[in-house]
């Protein structure tokens, strides 16, 4: 008894310390001689189980008391060395945020705390949890013209589905399964490592807790069958490239009764040879002669949907001038419109003039005096 620290100083802290002082104090010894932290340094592993005996006494206000008043022994400290911690709510109040130090649950499912409480934190073992089935991604090409006016189309997917035969237990029909013997139907396994049990999912039942007993033929015991199915899916008008859309349930089938996967699939839209869409606007580039940039025409441009529609060049038209078909473009997602269609004007300037023709052009010219200093153009013009 006459070498045992003092509790106070073994946390660091004053007499008169707070609840709260205390938790901290503990915490942070608690995180620094972890013996996960200390692999096989066994000094290490008596101060952690020093720190934890001062935090079961000093933590309680009962033991607090008999502890101030008595010493060790007014709590009995001296007899059996670390009790353990008196419940559950005590380790969760405590540890509640050691997650984001040592990961989600690691005193639970590495070092067996459940074991202390006489139940898991998380309930059941977690091999006996439903387990939600994976995600499915699925890779679908559209046309620029598809994504746009939307499309019904049919895909194959391979997915995992519930043997028939077996109805997703793995088992032959009228076997059944039983109680695994090397878990005794926990789903875990445990062996002790110094001061702590350490446990991990059983390898013989994968956490289950049942073996089956003959395995079903078809399945060979996964309780899983590879399918081909269709689905139709009805693309809506609109849609972007790089979409991802999510068809719920439509993955692999889970297990032990869990709810199956998601469909993911991601739409690619293939380049249009003349269309390039921005935003709902789409944009296409036709090319005019200089005489009907010059005079100004009416002049014939399809569309995305398939149509043709007259389009007036004014005269005086410059190349790269653009001009605007309202409502000719992508339709809206989900909400009434569509976006324009947007032309950018090209003036072709012809290489095989008639002698005719540049005679008639030089006497223009001539006549507009055209200076041979042109000035330069602002830098934001440049593109």
């Amino acid at each position: 008894m006459a070498n045992k620290r003092d509790f106070y100083d073994v946390l660091g802290i004053d007499r008169n310390a707070s609840k709260d002082e205390i938790k901290k104090a503990y915490r942070k010894l608690a995180v620094k001689h972890h013996p996960d932290k200390n692999p096989d340094d066994k000094d290490a592993e008596e101060k952690f189980k020093e720190a934890t005996e001062a935090y079961e006494v000093l933590g309680d206000d009962q033991r607090r008391r008999m502890y101030d008043q008595f010493g060790h022994e007014g709590v009995g400290a001296g007899a059996g060395g670390f009790q353990g911690f008196r419940n559950s709510a005590d380790f969760e109040d405590l540890f509640g945020g050691f997650s984001d130090i040592f990961g989600s649950d690691i005193f639970e499912s590495f070092f067996g705390f459940g074991d202390i409480f006489g139940r898991s934190r998380a309930g059941p073992s977690r091999g006996q949890k439903m387990l939600r089935g994976s995600d499915i991604r699925y890779d679908v090409r559209l046309s620029l013209e598809e994504a746009a006016f939307g499309k019904k189309i049919e895909i194959n997917v391979a997915r995992n589905e519930h043997c028939k035969e077996c109805g997703g237990t793995g088992a032959k029909k009228g076997s059944g399964s039983t109680t695994c013997p090397q878990c005794g139907g926990s789903g875990q396994v445990r062996r002790t490592q110094g001061f702590f049990t350490i446990a991990s999912t059983c390898p013989r039942c994968r956490g289950t807790g049942n073996v089956i007993k003959e395995v079903c033929t078809v399945c060979r015991g996964e309780g899983l069958t590879s399918k081909k199915r269709k689905i139709v899916i009805d693309m809506e008008p609109g849609i972007e490239n790089q979409t991802a859309l999510r068809l719920a349930g439509e993955g692999n089938a889970g297990g032990s009764g869990g709810p199956s996967g998601d469909l993911i699939l991601v739409v690619h839209v293939s380049p249009h040879p003349y269309f390039v869409r921005r935003g709902n606007d789409v944009l296409c580039q036709v090319q005019i002669s200089v005489f009907q940039a010059l005079l100004g025409a009416d002049i014939t441009v399809p569309t995305l949907d398939g149509k043709r529609v007259k389009i007036a060049i004014p005269a005086g038209t410059q190349s790269g001038k653009i001009l605007r078909l309202k409502k000719e473009g992508v339709p809206f997602l989900k909400r009434r419109g569509r976006g324009d269609q947007l032309i950018r004007v090209t003036v072709q300037i012809p290489k095989d003039l008639s002698s005719t023709e540049r005679k008639k052009l030089e006497e223009i010219a001539k006549g507009r005096k055209d200076t041979d200093s042109p000035p330069l153009m602002p830098a934001g013009s440049i593109e």
